[in-house]
């Protein structure tokens, strides 16, 4: 899979893509990570990406032909591209829209920067817009690493355990239930006994219970898109969890 990241500040994620998952996914080939300079397809001779909004008004907006062109030359000699605006005024990211993404095979990421992007960009040039969050950052650049690592550790091959990805927090809807390593006992702290018991039967119950009191607790609002078989109800009972729950037959 091929990352293709268009912004005014190439160095920016430079760091972050020589570290861990990622640079072990980019050295094993899993994905490549290919930084495009918007201002190589500037044409005046300061290389300016911006200028001021018409109309009048606070900041500077990116111009639209540097873009243009940079979107052009990146997507030429692609059979399949995804072209991503990331902007507050995008769908929110979340896991599903994750999994969306990593089914792709070019995902062209645009860093906006200042006041946005001429809108012009968006209405013919960009195949969806999508936001990280409700909150204002500099520039889309960390929005693309978010993207960028949330998408790579789906892709088959990239982490160590598979089945990591299967179990994580958000997968099925809710947070994941409570993590414990050595030691057994930490400054007099200790760790649920069945989780010793060697009951693999009794531990995936005791993990599946736990996680959805953990999201009852602290991210009630995940329930309403998440669906329990009759079984799963039934165990959620037997423990005391009452939901609100539409279940599956």
């Amino acid at each position: 899979m091929r990352f293709h990241v268009l912004t005014i500040f190439p160095q920016l994620l430079a760091s972050p893509l020589q570290e861990g998952i990622i640079r072990r996914a980019i050295e094993a080939g899993r994905i490549e990570v290919v930084m495009v300079n918007i201002r190589d397809f500037a044409t005046d001779r300061h290389s300016m990406t911006d200028d001021r909004p018409f109309g009048g008004g606070e900041g500077m907006v990116m111009k639209p032909e540097p873009l243009a062109a940079a979107i052009r030359q990146t997507r030429q000699g692609m059979e399949e591209s995804h072209v991503v605006l990331l902007s507050p005024q995008g769908r929110k990211y979340d896991q599903a829209v994750a999994v969306d993404l990593a089914r792709r095979k070019n995902l062209i990421l645009i860093c906006g920067r200042y006041e946005g992007v001429d809108e012009r960009i968006r209405q013919h040039f960009v195949d969806e817009e999508i936001s990280i969050g409700d909150y204002i950052l500099t520039g889309g650049e960390l929005a693309a690493m978010v993207i960028i690592d949330s998408v790579t550790r789906l892709l088959p091959g990239v982490l160590g355990c598979e089945g990591s990805v299967a179990c994580d927090t958000f997968t099925r809807g809710g947070v994941k239930y409570p993590q414990y390593t050595r030691p057994r006992d930490f400054e007099g702290y200790g760790v649920p006994e069945v989780l010793f018991s060697g009951d693999h039967a009794k531990i995936a119950e005791w993990r599946f219970v736990t996680g959805i009191r953990m999201t009852l607790e602290k991210r009630p609002d995940l329930l309403a898109a998440m669906t329990f078989s009759k079984k799963e109800l039934r165990l959620l009972a037997k423990h005391g969890v009452r939901l609100d729950a539409k279940g599956e037959a």
